[in-house]
C-alpha cells in the first residue's frame, strides 16, 4: 500500500494480513489486546475472523475443515487415473472410489456419484463453471 500510495497510506497490501482470530480488537487477536500492530488492519478482516467463520457451516473455513477431514478419510495410495480429455475440464480418479472435477469450461460437466464437498452447489449433477467438486462414483 505504502508503495502504490507513493508513501501517503500505511498499510497492508491485503495478501499478507495475519489471520484474524478475533472480531474485534486493534489486531483481532493476531498479538497481545490492546497492542497496536505493526502495520494496521483493514476494519473489514473482522468479518472473516476464526470465532466468526466458526459459527457459520457455509464459510471458507468450515469448508477447508471438511476438506482435510475427507482428505484423511479418503487418502489411499498415491495414484490417480486421469478420466477424458475435454478442454477446461481437470477430471481425475482416486483410488477407493472417489473422483474430483475442476470445471473451467463454461459448459457444465455431468457428474455422476454422490458428491463429498464442492466449492459451489452441484445442480442435478452438472458442475457449473469455475466449481470443483469431489464425489464418490456411481
Amino acid at each position: 500500500m505504502f508503495f502504490h500510495t507513493k508513501g501517503q497510506q500505511i498499510g497492508r497490501d491485503g495478501c499478507r494480513v495475519p489471520i484474524p482470530w478475533t472480531a474485534t480488537g486493534s489486531s483481532f487477536g493476531f498479538g497481545p489486546e490492546g497492542s497496536k500492530p505493526h502495520l494496521p488492519q483493514p476494519k473489514w478482516m473482522g468479518e472473516y475472523a476464526v470465532e466468526v467463520e466458526e459459527k457459520d457451516p457455509e464459510s471458507t473455513l468450515s469448508y477447508y475443515r471438511e476438506a482435510l477431514r475427507l482428505r484423511k478419510e479418503l487418502q489411499g495410495a498415491e495414484e490417480l487415473e486421469w478420466v477424458g480429455d475435454e478442454p477446461g475440464v481437470l477430471h481425475f480418479r482416486r483410488p477407493g472410489g472417489w473422483e474430483v472435477v475442476l470445471n473451467l469450461s463454461e459448459q457444465g460437466k455431468k457428474i455422476d456419484g454422490e458428491v463429498l464437498i464442492s466449492s459451489a452447489p452441484v445442480k442435478a449433477g452438472v458442475v457449473a463453471q469455475n466449481v470443483c467438486v469431489w464425489f464418490k462414483s456411481a
